[in-house]
């Protein structure tokens, strides 16, 4: 390329930045002049200087996270009262007393814990605040009056000290849907916050039950460790009265001293296991019911309707899920529409607070004006093709969800349904070795005094009794931990619980 035609594309290329005045021409010419030589790094080199220009640049610092800016925060440990949300006051705890040496339904304990418990009202909170984005959205349908006052043109002498009092009016008369869709995905997003507290009640329901199941359990495997122990006390002073009196070993007696520490051992791990489960329950009620005796109604296997084909529409993570997918598609949609123009009917009142009315060129004048304005966003950088593709992959991992959540639920089912039936047939089987473990303990006793046992003998049947024993409750309220688990895989906490068409803080739910 010679100089002369460098000349001639160079004032060309200066005509079309004055013309047009586009920061982006003079960065252009920059690459142009230096690279004048090869067009095509000359066009890569304009192409990524108006890539720059007009389109925003990633960041990746989202996958480094910065402990010492996310922990710059302090937490209050002093939190005596728990507030409700719906009304603003603290729930009203029922006194210790009134539980003490009383028997008491599981259901119960629930309806205290979800009334109080900070969690929920946390969802509650966020429901609220989704609830008034849904006015937000609607508020598209309604007059948006802005107003202000604004100076003349502080480049021009004569205008520098003119001041205008405005108020502006728009009313929106046709968007081709788009309030309408943002409105949609509002009102699908509620649908996800309440299902979310629906499982927040459930999680807490769960945790109330499965505890108070445990304090049950470990209050029967203490009873029996007592029973162990006395019955093992009783052969080591049959023991020692054998030995001073020369019949037996003098060996027998530490043997059984071995065998009632052990037990005594044992008896001090399930007293811990019950005082943890115990504490666990005062902070979830927020009074100590240690003294409270538990009754687990005795139609939990009824309400739970444990062989009846689930009804997945009640699952509360499930309706979480569908109503996940209703937000893509109608965010889909609302970026789609974004597309179109926008009709309104436009409003403005004008008055000159000082100097000329530029709208009539009157000194102090007053000026209206009604028109009509179409409006769309022609370009973006691309951020409407982007953001249709990011709700295109964002329906896809809705429905993906939904789809793992019901292989989620249907493997807990499955899974507590072959945890009861097997623990009912082991159930079976412990009876019978209940039965035959005091007959071979009675039997020892005889043959121990006759001297064809030993006393190791005679301890390991009277652990066998207590084993059995200890296994037998163990079954049971395994059973009862996975029909709690069950009811609140399937949905169904709040009617086995009683919490249905109550006020549970300033929420309610109907069947």
């Amino acid at each position: 390329m010679s100089v002369k035609n460098d000349r001639k594309v160079d004032n060309g290329f200066l005509e079309i930045c004055k013309d047009f005045k586009l920061l982006v021409c003079i960065v252009a010419l920059s690459a142009q002049t230096v690279y004048a030589n090869t067009p095509s790094e000359q066009y890569h080199t304009l192409k990524n200087n108006l890539s720059q220009l007009f389109a925003p640049k990633s960041s990746d610092e989202f996958k480094t996270a910065y402990m010492q800016q996310l922990s710059n925060f302090s937490v209050d440990s002093s939190i005596t009262d728990l507030p409700v949300v719906g009304s603003g006051h603290p729930v009203d705890v029922i006194p210790a007393a009134l539980w003490q040496s009383q028997i008491k339904l599981l259901k119960d304990a629930v309806k205290i814990a979800v009334q109080r418990n900070p969690e929920i009202s946390q969802t509650l909170a966020t429901l609220a605040a989704q609830n008034a984005n849904i006015d937000v959205a609607k508020a598209g349908y309604y007059p948006q009056i802005t107003g202000g006052v604004n100076t003349g043109d502080l480049t021009r002498k004569g205008e520098r000290g003119r001041q205008i009092l405005a108020l502006n009016a728009t009313q929106m008369l046709y968007d081709f849907g788009k309030v309408k869709s943002n409105v949609n995905t509002e009102q699908a997003k509620l649908i996800v916050e309440q299902a979310n507290v629906l499982v927040k009640i459930d999680d807490i329901a769960l945790d109330v039950a499965q505890t108070i199941i445990n304090i049950q359990r470990y209050q029967k495997l203490i009873k029996i460790a007592n029973q162990q122990i006395v019955g093992i006390t009783r052969i080591q002073e049959m023991a020692n009265l054998r030995a001073k009196a020369g019949i037996s070993s003098q060996a027998d007696p530490v043997q059984a001293q071995s065998y009632l520490q052990s037990a005594q051992s044992a008896l001090i791990a399930q007293q811990s296991l019950l005082g943890q489960y115990q504490q666990h329950l005062h902070t979830i009620l927020g009074f100590d019911a240690s003294a409270t005796q538990w009754a687990v109604p005795e139609d939990l296997v009824q309400q739970s309707d444990l062989y009846a084909a689930p009804q997945f529409n009640i699952v509360p993570q499930m309706i979480a899920a569908q109503a996940g997918i209703a937000v893509a598609r109608s965010q889909k949609q609302q970026t789609q529409l974004s597309r179109y123009p926008t009709l309104s009917v436009k409003g403005e009142l004008s008055q000159a607070l000082h100097g000329k009315n530029p709208n009539n060129d009157k000194e102090g004048g007053f000026d209206s004006a009604i028109m009509f304005e179409a409006s769309s966003q022609f370009y973006q950088g691309g951020a409407t093709s982007s953001q249709i593709k990011a709700a295109s992959f964002a329906e896809e991992a809705a429905k993906a969800q939904v789809n793992a959540v019901y292989l989620k639920v249907l493997d807990q089912i499955r899974t507590s349904r072959e945890q009861i039936e097997n623990r009912q047939r082991q159930m079976q089987v412990l009876m019978s070795r209940q039965a035959t473990t005091v007959r071979t303990k009675e039997l020892y006793q005889e043959q121990y005094k006759l001297g064809t046992r030993s006393l190791v003998d005679l301890l390991n049947a009277e652990q066998a009794i207590h084993g059995a024993n200890s296994e037998l409750e163990t079954a049971r309220y395994d059973i009862y931990n996975s029909i709690a688990q069950y009811i609140a895989t399937t949905g169904r906490s709040r009617q086995a619980y009683d919490l249905n068409n109550i006020q549970i803080q300033g929420f309610e739910v109907q069947p």
